[in-house]
């Protein structure tokens, strides 16, 4: 690690520990040169992941945009900010963890899908209704009749 007061090439590492939960390291370091300290963060680097668009284009995924629709979802319903920070979390998570680096907008709507299924039922028929694209009564039924029918067979 080059130093940032001499410009030197090597240093030692004095201390480390994680921060962010664990998600970095914070190392301490001293200039074999002039002896001077800085601190260093390292942190794994994450590819990012290209959402395909039903239209066939690609665009970031970023987390703030699935926040926003959450919160479009759940207005008005007893769900905390933090429960839908929790979900979006946990879809990056799946995400990533899918080790591809486009990944269809199809995939992104049903992991939200499942998410608001467990979080609240009427935002979760609020975004079906949306991403689905629900022409008439009929359809809102059907959606309401399958989470009926999977909550009979759930108790």
């Amino acid at each position: 690690m080059k130093c940032p007061y001499c410009d030197y090439h090597e240093s030692k590492v004095i201390d480390s520990r994680p921060t962010d939960e664990g998600q970095s390291i914070r190392r301490r370091r001293e200039c074999i040169e002039c002896k001077k300290r800085f601190t260093t963060y390292e942190k794994v680097e994450e590819v990012p992941i290209l959402i395909i668009k039903k239209n066939g284009s690609r665009e970031r995924f970023t987390a703030s945009k699935l926040v926003k629709g959450l919160i479009k979802a759940c207005e008005k319903r007893p769900v905390s900010l933090s429960e839908i920070e929790e979900a979006v979390d946990s879809i990056e998570k799946k995400l990533h963890s899918t080790m591809e680096k486009e990944i269809s907008s199809d995939y992104v709507g049903y992991l939200v899908m499942e998410k608001l299924k467990e979080i609240d039922e009427v935002a979760y028929v609020r975004f079906a209704s949306v991403y689905r694209q629900f022409k008439d009564l009929e359809t809102f039924e059907e959606e309401i009749k399958k989470i009926r029918d999977e909550k009979k067979t759930v108790e």
